[in-house]
């Protein structure tokens, strides 16, 4: 028995210390794709340059106030929305023990769009203060109703029936945006470029707003991890230790709608990372949400960075809006998963 004991130690130990590693890597990985961030555009700015405005800004530089006044203030804004969707997604996909979970499958961005150029459009909203508001208030109402309608029936809310509420409730809420926008070409102007999800023209003055909530939501997220652990071994097994149901998923849900909406309001509704990322991280870490939220809180905003970047250099000297850049390289990857779960199924 004593042997048995060593040997899980010995196990758990390695385990512990190859994530280690692998949290290193990714942090390495994530100051590359920022400093690419930094020196890649319409103008490419060699990295010594790059260092030289963040140390030595010189304000009769146009590199130092390219770098400063456009690139820093978006690239900064991206590692919080990127960091913010992957534990939004790990952290859905962990309370409804749903793999198909994430903000925009189950109707939380589309909630707190709807809610944005609601308020654009109905009341003339436009300081991103309020748009944080709105977006919040939109991506909850979106999660009750979601999981309300997924709860009709005796089976509850199964996985299923959560992705199929909120694949409805989300076609429902973009056919009223569409309407909105369709209607209303100053709402339109206004939102246009905000609704495709986008980090372009973002000031520092959005990240110093945002960041409060994001932090909130980032602590509420990793402090759920043994919550989710217990949750992902079903609810019977959940109560049988001792685990408070209602109270976890509430805790769960309110860290994704506060992740979800200050991602929202500051860079736009931006698909499949919350989608994508956690189930890389598993793959990598094992099912355990210890390592699957940090993994994936680092993982996501190197997937966003890298696909803005992506974006810059396609189509120069233009530029492809990083919602339309994630959509394109996420949409393979959900066929493949549904495709494979239903294959698991039969």
């Amino acid at each position: 028995m004593t042997r048995l004991m060593a040997e899980a130690i010995n196990i758990r130990t390695h385990k512990a210390v190859r994530l280690t590693i692998g949290l290193l890597v990714l942090g390495a990985a994530l100051l590359a794709i920022t400093m690419l961030s930094l020196t890649t555009g319409a103008r490419a700015i060699p990295p010594e340059h790059v260092w030289a405005a963040l140390t030595a800004f010189d304000p009769s530089s146009t590199e130092h106030r390219i770098v400063l006044d456009l690139r820093l203030p978006r690239t900064i804004v991206g590692l919080m929305v990127g960091a913010a969707l992957g534990l939004s997604g790990a952290v859905l996909q962990g309370a409804t023990r749903n793999p198909l979970a994430d903000p925009t499958i189950l109707g939380i961005n589309a909630g707190a769009s709807l809610a944005v150029v609601l308020g654009v459009g109905l009341m003339g909203v436009s300081q991103l203060s309020i748009y944080v508001w709105l977006a919040f208030a939109g991506a909850g109402v979106a999660m009750l109703v979601v999981y309300a309608v997924a709860s009709l029936g005796r089976e509850g809310a199964t996985p299923i029936k959560l992705a199929l509420a909120g694949a409805a409730i989300t076609a429902v809420l973009h056919s009223i945006i569409n309407a909105i926008l369709l209607t209303s070409p100053r709402t339109l102007d206004e939102v246009r470029f905000w609704q495709v999800g986008s980090l372009s023209g973002r000031t520092i003055d959005i990240a110093i707003q945002v960041a409060p909530f994001m932090v909130l939501g980032m602590v509420l997220a990793l402090a759920t991890a043994r919550l989710l652990d217990g949750l992902s071994m079903g609810d019977d097994v959940a109560r049988a230790l001792g685990q408070r149901i209602g109270l976890s998923r509430g805790m769960a849900g309110l860290a994704a709608v506060i992740l979800a909406g200050a991602s929202t309001a500051a860079a736009g509704p931006i698909a499949f990372v919350g989608l994508t990322v956690p189930h890389v991280a598993r793959a990598i870490t094992g099912p355990g949400y210890r390592w699957i939220l940090p993994y994936s809180m680092l993982m996501a905003p190197i997937l966003l960075l890298g696909a803005d970047v992506l974006g810059r250099i396609i189509a120069p000297p233009g530029e492809v809006q990083v919602g339309i850049v994630t959509a394109f390289l996420g949409a393979p990857f959900f066929i493949a998963l549904v495709r494979r779960r239903k294959l698991a199924a039969l």
